[in-house]
């Protein structure tokens, strides 16, 4: 079965997080590339920043929660007093 890339959008305090899967990669001994599984990315202004490797028995609201939670620890800044 071929490799399914899926999208995830999350608004987390008023901002669009936009995330993609991507199928994984072989390792390539001869090119001296390394292997990696298929992951999902952060999409920000035409690249992507690696997330967590895809689990495809993870539900959607699951899936949501964990892309939610590694934002909120690796892509927004602290949560400041005037904002609560």
């Amino acid at each position: 079965m071929a490799f399914k890339s899926k999208h995830r959008r999350i608004t987390i305090r008023h901002r669009l997080f936009h995330f993609v899967s991507y199928a994984g990669r072989a390792a390539n001994f001869k090119r001296a590339q390394l292997g990696y599984p298929p992951m999902w990315y952060l999409m920000v202004e035409g690249r992507r920043c690696p997330v967590f490797p895809c689990d495809v028995d993870q539900s959607a609201p699951e899936l949501d929660a964990a892309l939610r939670d590694w934002a909120e620890d690796n892509a927004l800044g602290p949560v400041e007093e005037a904002m609560l």
